[in-house]
C-alpha cells in the first residue's frame, strides 16, 4: 500500500460511498480495563458480544483489541461465528471505531483508506493510541486498499453522512468546533470536504443537539441519510423537553434541503427516547445511531418497549428490504455514545 502524502492525489473519479454501499465488513474496537469502561466492563461487553454475534452472522468482523486471546475466548463461549472474525492486536485508548477508523472512498473497485487525525472530539479525551490504529492495520496488511494520509485535518466518521452521489450531510456545531480545525472558517471547511471527497454539495445542519453528547453534535446522533432521497431524523414531541426547540428548528431546516435533482427529501421521524439519567446527568439516547449493513440495519434500543418499537417501524419504512434488528444499548450511552459510534463499516475489498 503506497503512502499518499497529499489528499489531492486522490483521483477525481473516486467517491465517498453511502453506508448502504456493498460492504466487506465492520470494525469494532473492544473495551478493556484501560478504557473508560473499566467500572462497568462486564455490562458493556455483553452489549459488544450481542453486536459481534449479529455482525459475524452476516459479514466479516474486524476486532481491534490489546487482549486478543481473552476476546477470542469471550466470543467462542458466546457462539459467535468465528470464521467471520478477524482479531487484530493493538493498543487502544477507547472504543469509538466510528471516529478513529478509516473513512473509505472507492475509486472503481479500489478502496482508498483515508486516515484523518482523531483528537478525542476536540481535545476532550486522550487519543494517542486510537490515532495510530489505522497505520498499524495498514502496516500489518489487516486491511486492503491504498492508504491516504489526511492527518493534517481532524475529522470523525460520525460527523459526516454521504449519499454516495456527491452529497454530504453534516453539522456546523461539530465541523466548525474551535478545537478541531479552528484555522479554517466554514467556506474553507466546505472547500476542503468538496475537494477531498469529490463532493457536489454539503448540507449544513445548524440546529439540533442532545444533552450529554461529547461530540459537539455529530450528525449520526440527529439525522441520517437512508437513500439518496430519504432522511430519518430525531423528532421531539414534548414541548417541555429541553431539546424541543432545537430539534424543531432542525426539522424545519431539513425541510429546506434539496437533493442534487432539486427535490425535497422524504423525511421520516424517529421518536425521542424517554429521558435517561445516570450519575445525575442526562444521557444522549438516540435512535438515529443505527448501522446499515448489507442485508439488515442494527439499531439501538434502550429498554423502552414503546419507543424501541416505534423506532423499528420508522426504520423499516426507511429500509423496506432490510431486516431491522434491535441491540440493547443502554450500557453504551453511559459513556455518551451508541451503536453507530462503536462501529465502522468498510466497503467491499477492504476486509478479506
Amino acid at each position: 500500500m503506497s503512502l499518499l502524502k497529499d489528499n489531492s492525489a486522490v483521483s477525481k473519479t473516486a467517491f465517498l460511498p453511502a453506508e448502504w454501499f456493498p460492504q466487506s465488513g465492520v470494525q469494532l474496537t473492544w473495551p478493556h480495563v484501560g478504557t473508560d469502561w473499566s467500572h462497568m466492563l462486564h455490562e458493556v461487553e455483553a452489549c459488544y458480544i450481542q453486536l459481534a454475534r449479529e455482525i459475524a452472522k452476516r459479514e466479516l468482523l474486524l476486532i481491534v483489541t490489546p487482549e486478543v486471546q481473552q476476546v477470542s475466548n469471550y466470543l467462542e463461549r458466546a457462539h459467535v461465528n468465528m470464521s467471520n472474525v478477524r482479531l487484530f492486536e493493538c493498543e487502544t485508548n477507547d472504543t469509538w471505531a466510528r471516529d478513529h477508523g478509516f473513512i473509505t472512498m472507492m475509486d472503481g473497485d479500489k478502496p482508498l483508506l483515508l486516515d484523518f487525525t482523531f483528537n478525542g472530539w476536540g481535545l476532550k479525551f486522550a487519543s494517542h493510541y486510537d490515532n495510530q490504529i489505522n497505520r498499524e492495520l495498514v502496516k500489518a496488511k489487516a486491511v486492503q486498499g491504498e492508504y491516504v494520509n489526511c492527518l493534517g485535518y481532524i475529522l470523525e466518521g460520525g460527523s459526516i453522512e454521504s449519499d454516495g452521489e456527491g452529497t454530504v450531510l453534516t453539522t456546523s456545531e461539530c465541523l466548525l468546533s474551535p478545537n478541531r480545525n479552528d484555522q479554517l472558517g466554514k467556506t474553507e471547511v466546505e472547500e476542503y470536504l468538496k475537494s477531498t471527497f469529490n463532493l457536489k454539495q454539503v448540507l449544513w445542519l445548524d440546529h439540533g443537539y442532545l444533552s450529554g453528547d461529547d461530540t459537539d453534535s455529530h450528525i449520526d446522533t440527529l439525522a441520517r441519510l437512508c437513500s439518496t432521497d430519504t432522511i430519518v431524523y430525531v423528532k421531539c414531541e414534548n414541548e417541555k423537553d429541553e431539546h424541543y426547540q432545537a430539534l424543531k428548528k432542525m426539522e424545519e431546516q431539513l425541510k429546506t434541503f434539496r437533493t442534487l435533482q432539486g427535490k425535497p427529501y422524504k423525511l421520516i421521524a424517529l421518536p425521542m427516547a424517554d429521558t435517561v439519567i445516570f450519575d445525575e446527568e442526562r444521557l444522549p439516547a438516540t435512535y438515529a445511531n443505527f448501522l446499515i449493513m448489507n442485508d439488515c440495519v442494527l439499531y439501538p434500543t434502550y429498554s423502552q418497549p414503546t419507543h424501541d418499537e416505534e423506532a423499528r417501524m420508522a426504520l423499516q419504512k426507511a429500509f423496506p428490504e432490510k431486516e431491522i434488528i434491535g441491540i440493547e444499548c443502554s450500557p453504551l450511552i453511559k459513556q455518551h455514545g451508541s451503536l453507530h459510534c462503536i462501529t465502522m463499516q468498510y466497503p467491499k475489498g477492504v476486509l478479506i
